[in-house]
């Protein structure tokens, strides 16, 4: 497949050739060969995500005694797991079964609008679940009265909606950028940061507005994930036995796990993109992957391993019942 020839200025008259730009995806820079072997561990981690998350959600929808506010939260967080890692997989496994790497500029707006959306979506549930955990642990008796379904409802709609609706603005404004230089992604889907880099325009808009919304949204979220554990923290300590702090403290295991799969991996990427841009592409290409595609792989297994009513009844759905009954 040939690379993308020069523009003319006469095709770049207005924003209507600009949606006509076809862009082109990398996979996995100098093992070009290996794709189709590199493609093997890419889908055993996807199936893994995606049917891990689909039966997070098949529990909590059909067993009524995980109708709780937790519950709801864990599916929530499955749907946003699978809401970032599903637009991914389209593109990257059409690049490494060599399919296409070309993305029509649409195509690549609308994949980068999914991506940043359910990314930060993320964030707000697992803030979200942090507040779940405060609420349980320093307010028990209340808890039911506090974190109603439909409370539980608007919370996931406002988190959905503050995330995508700022995300538009700096979308739109790609419709009237020109792409004269090369038309080559670094990676094998699209993201904001990485297109705007080959716009013939100014970006100044677009990088200010990007670095601002992150650091508010993820900013706020990590702040009130920080200040809810610093009251639980407060309420534990004065539990009176040790066996009971600690038994408190396990059922707010499996969101710490989560907290930290997700903003580790994110802070990696920001340091990379800022203090390494010369480091070989690999080392982008990498951390872009552990960013966006272990936190649905891992978040449905932490779950599952740490918390129990979950645990058993995925082993009452895959194990016999003799086995299931000697297991559990």
């Amino acid at each position: 497949m040939g690379l993308p020839q020069q523009v003319t200025p006469i095709a770049d008259a207005n924003s209507s050739s600009t949606l006509s730009y076809i862009f082109y995806l990398t996979g996995i820079p100098g093992y070009e060969e290996f794709h189709h072997w590199i493609s093997i561990p890419f889908c055993l981690l996807y199936l893994v995500g995606i049917m891990g998350n689909c039966t997070i959600l098949h529990i909590v929808r059909t067993n009524p005694r995980l109708h709780e506010p937790m519950y709801y939260f864990l599916a929530m967080l499955s749907l946003t797991d699978m809401g970032m890692s599903i637009p991914t997989m389209i593109t990257l496994l059409r690049v490494l079964w060599s399919i296409s790497r070309e993305i029509q500029f649409n195509t690549c707006v609308l994949q980068m609008f999914f991506i940043h959306t359910f990314s930060f979506t993320e964030s707000s549930v697992l803030l979200a679940m942090a507040l779940d955990r405060y609420v349980a642990i320093c307010h028990p008796l209340r808890y039911a009265t506090i974190l109603t379904p439909r409370l539980i409802s608007k919370i996931g709609i406002a988190a959905l909606l503050r995330s995508a609706l700022p995300i538009i603005p700096p979308l739109a404004r790609l419709a009237y950028f020109q792409f004269c230089q090369s038309r080559i992604l670094s990676h094998s889907y699209c993201l904001h940061q990485d297109l705007i880099h080959l716009a013939c325009a100014d970006i100044r808009f677009n990088v200010i507005y990007g670095l601002i919304l992150v650091t508010v949204l993820w900013g706020v979220d990590s702040l009130g994930i920080f200040v809810s554990y610093i009251f639980i923290l407060h309420s534990v300590l004065r539990i009176a036995s040790r066996e009971g702090r600690l038994k408190t403290l396990n059922t707010c295991a499996s969101h710490i796990c989560t907290v930290l799969i997700l903003y580790v991996p994110m802070i990696g990427l920001s340091i990379v993109h800022r203090f390494a841009k010369h480091s070989s592409p690999l080392l982008h290409i990498f951390m872009a992957h552990i960013y966006l595609l272990i936190p649905p792989v891992l978040n449905p297994i932490i779950y599952s391993v740490k918390t129990k009513q979950i645990r058993q009844e995925i082993l009452r759905l895959l194990l016999p019942s003799k086995i299931r009954s000697a297991v559990m």
